[in-house]
């Protein structure tokens, strides 16, 4: 019985008995669509914070002699590989599911998460906790965090496509994407500061106080369906087709099952996907070791390298709200060439920050080019090229595809990161970042060269 009543919880909303007006439905719809928009891109952001929030305390705890550089990577991958697996779970169960309850309870783990592991940073500060035994408990705990991370973004993506028509769908997930920027530059800048001031596990707690803004603001503005608010489904709403039957809740997850089916036959999603990959390895290598790159390599304090690494996300909001409009409106729908120029951009921004000089300058200057043209590849790889290659009723499966190979690579450099540089120590006693740089790199130039094989796919124009 408890296991019926938790697939009831977390169930895609029947419609409404109560039917809204005809002559109310497009203002009643735009107002709910807005608000869904709205508590998915913001709910995503503060999902963010509490997922990046490792990312500024790794030269603290290195410092402290609690863990090492190689823990720390493994510690990162395990968010990433569970992140990995649960986005694909997630993204395939996230086409039937009740998004509002579904992406709540994803960030009410997640929060959770990091305040335990506040309390655990506690301990290792009073001496109670060994050094093994945070490792090991940090290292499940952001399993845990990456499990939960994952039910954030299908359910997020599928609001997109449950509440917003084909031919300005793009527009909206470019500004949707900015939630990633929005998320990252709250972690570096607002966990940054608390580190800096008050010492790394506080940056736990400050995360996991976002997460419960995060909840608060899921649960009063994002809406499931639009037939669940008394409105006509969204093909009907927005001129896509004509009112018709109602299908069945049996008939509509046999739909999407089979919906679900094409995408996992789909070559081209997995071209992206593997894209998408390598680009996470070159993304997460910033977003995770950056601040402690310039620490260590350019001579950086902790809060001057959050502050010029923060500056990447911030710039990266330009590259997702320009891509997604520009696309929509001037290449009718076509996102190949400025995906294709993003990654060029992006492996020359990344060149400059990893072996350009130690001017302020310069370094900010890499993190304006690298935000941007990471902003228009978050939006297009893994999101917006893979859901205009499938019917609306599967676009949390491409998601989950797509997802599942960026995480896992993201996991996979996190470890290999952390072996090289625990492998290459300066006679200094720093490390030497070499090896990683070339990696980091490597990674770049082969994310933007993939997607070439898929150029001749056309974009889907209407669900199946």
């Amino acid at each position: 019985m408890n296991k019926i009543n938790v697939l009831n919880f977390f169930k895609i909303s029947a419609p409404s008995a109560v039917k809204v007006p005809p002559e109310k439905q497009q203002k009643t719809y735009r107002r709910l669509r807005m608000e869904t928009f709205l508590s998915g891109t913001f709910g995503y952001a503060l999902y963010y914070v509490c997922r990046l929030s490792m990312g500024v305390m790794k030269q603290p705890l290195i410092d402290a002699g609690l863990l090492t550089a190689t823990q720390l990577g493994i510690i990162g991958a395990c968010l990433y590989w569970t992140y990995a697996v649960g986005k694909l779970v997630n993204g395939f169960l996230g086409d039937g599911a009740n998004i509002k309850r579904f992406m709540a309870t994803g960030l009410l783990l997640s929060a959770a998460a990091n305040f335990v592991m506040g309390l655990l940073g506690v301990g290792a500060v009073n001496g109670t906790i060994t050094n093994a035994v945070l490792f090991a408990s940090f290292a499940v705990c952001w399993g845990i965090n990456g499990w939960a991370q994952s039910m954030g973004c299908p359910p997020a993506i599928v609001g997109l496509s449950r509440w917003f028509p084909l031919r300005i769908r793009g527009t909206f997930y470019g500004f949707f994407s900015a939630s990633h920027n929005i998320g990252e530059a709250l972690s570096f800048l607002f966990v940054g500061m608390l580190v800096a001031g008050a010492g790394w596990k506080w940056g736990f707690f400050g995360a996991a106080l976002a997460g419960v803004l995060g909840i608060v603001l899921i649960l009063m503005m994002m809406h499931d369906t639009p037939e669940s608010k008394g409105l006509p489904p969204i093909e009907v709403l927005s001129g896509e087709t004509e009112e018709k039957e109602t299908l069945s809740p049996e008939e509509k997850r046999a739909l999407t099952a089979r919906m679900q089916k094409t995408v996992i036959r789909n070559p081209g999603i997995w071209i992206l996907a593997a894209a998408s990959a390598f680009m996470y390895m070159s993304r997460y290598a910033i977003n995770e070791w950056g601040t402690i790159f310039l620490q260590e390599a350019k001579g950086y304090d902790l809060a001057g390298a959050a502050a010029i690494v923060s500056i990447n996300p911030i710039f990266g909001v330009i590259g997702t709200v320009v891509s997604g409009w520009l696309t929509d409106t001037a290449f009718q729908g076509d996102r190949k060439y400025t995906a294709f120029l993003a990654g060029i951009l992006e492996t020359i921004a990344l060149a400059l920050f990893l072996f350009g000089g130690t001017d302020r300058w310069l370094n900010i200057l890499s993190m304006v080019l690298f935000g941007i043209a990471i902003g228009v590849l978050i939006s297009f790889l893994p999101g917006l090229m893979a859901i205009d290659l499938v019917p609306r009723q599967a676009s949390g499966a491409a998601i989950g595809i797509t997802g599942i190979a960026s995480y896992a690579a993201a996991g996979i450099q996190n470890v290999v990161t952390g072996l090289l540089l625990d492998n290459h120590i300066t006679d200094a006693g720093v490390h030497d970042y070499t090896y990683a740089s070339w990696f980091w790199l490597g990674a770049a130039v082969i994310s933007f060269l993939l997607p070439i094989l898929i150029w001749k796919k056309g974009r889907r124009k209407e669900t199946e």
